[in-house]
């Protein structure tokens, strides 16, 4: 679900990973695999390289990513290499075909393919305790507080997300002819001008967009209004989580210190870090979308961080460590997914054993704020 830089009409890619899957689900026996016991001739865990699709740029959103690359968390687990793409891609066709090992994906994108397409794949983590979703509109327009408020509204709404927009109406019973919805793209510029009243957003990427501009808004946030999901998900195979226990429990070890580095270190040095792998990625991909959007504002880049935390860390997280998921949490997931028409349970979409294990293992772990 991601969230940065300007999130244009590439998100339809969710879309065509969705058709793409179908196919991709006859190559999933032959996913790459760990073939020796994963232990070099000095005992030590050596799992070679693997490959983690980003479902976006590399911006603030993989923060955590970046500190356990330059820090070397991901040396300290046992890889020679951890090769992370650039999105935008819900990684759900690259898991299935086995050229990635790990999506950083969402619950709405794996929840879909799983629903529609029987896909073998599971979320064994979330970075993201709550989607980024909002309906975000002008303080001294609509001000669009509550989800009634929606009702006899114009709300631009992407194609993308079409879906998930009907879920915020289903579960708080909002009938789809009380609201006009309005085809548009990521650019916030619609509501700015007024040919909007509400626009579907992110709380780390449009929202801030437009405050930055200068505008006063209102945020209604799905997670608080009937919509909890999580997203920001670790998400890989059934057969790459059965083969695979310790280099994926090695994995997110990583993951977690590089995740806690984001929350101890200051903004300021997380910014010059994120923007390292940005430029980097920029210079190595000329067609990629970092090429494309240029520099990153270091300003937007700092709020999208700080966004960022207030959905990755909640009581729960403080409670049983970064990346669990609450079985609470799972049923609320398995709801909102039901909402926007896709059917799965709680054991079709979660297998959260290896997290566990790592915090009953390491309960240090769990205190990732300073």
């Amino acid at each position: 679900m991601a969230f940065s830089g300007r999130r244009t009409t590439t998100r339809r890619v969710v879309a065509a990973v969705a058709a793409s899957a179908a196919a991709a689900l006859v190559l999933a026996a032959c996913s790459t695999t760990d073939s020796d016991d994963g232990s070099s001739a000095e005992g030590d865990a050596s799992y070679g390289e693997i490959s983690v699709q980003y479902s976006w740029i590399k911006n603030e959103e993989f923060a955590g990513e970046f500190y356990a690359y330059e820090n070397g968390y991901y040396d300290e687990a046992g890889f020679d290499s951890v090769v992370g793409i650039s999105g935008p891609d819900t990684g759900v066709a690259k898991l299935l075909s086995g050229t990635v090992q790990v999506a950083l994906s969402d619950a709405a994108s794996v929840g879909a393919a799983i629903a529609e397409q029987d896909a073998p794949l599971k979320i064994i983590g979330a970075t993201f305790q709550k989607n980024p979703f909002t309906i975000l509109s002008l303080k001294d327009g609509a001000d669009i507080q509550t989800p009634q408020d929606l009702v006899g509204k114009k709300i631009g709404v992407q194609d993308s997300n079409a879906s998930v927009f009907a879920a915020i109406l289903n579960a708080n019973g909002i009938s789809p002819d009380d609201v006009e919805v309005v085809p548009v793209d990521f650019d916030p510029t619609p509501l700015m001008n007024g040919d909007v009243d509400g626009f579907m957003a992110y709380l780390t990427n449009e929202a801030l967009t437009v405050e930055l501009a200068g505008y006063d808004i209102t945020n209604l946030p799905y997670a608080d209004n009937g919509v909890p999901y999580v997203a920001e998900t670790f998400t890989v195979t059934d057969q790459y989580l059965a083969e695979n226990p310790d280099l994926l429990k090695a994995f997110l070890t990583a993951e977690i210190k590089g995740w806690t580095d984001v929350f101890q270190e200051d903004t300021d040095s997380s910014v010059s870090l994120i923007e390292k792998y940005y430029n980097q990625a920029a210079s190595d991909n000329a067609d990629g979308l970092e090429s494309v959007f240029g520099a990153l504002d270091p300003v937007k880049t700092g709020k999208g961080l700080e966004a960022e935390k207030t959905l990755i860390s909640t009581e729960d997280t403080e409670a049983n460590g970064l990346f669990t998921i609450t079985d609470a949490l799972k049923e609320q997931t398995v709801a909102s997914l039901a909402a926007a028409g896709w059917e799965v349970s709680v054991d079709d979409l979660f297998d959260t054993t290896l997290i566990d294990e790592i915090y009953a293992e390491n309960p240090e772990l769990k205190a990732y704020l300073p």
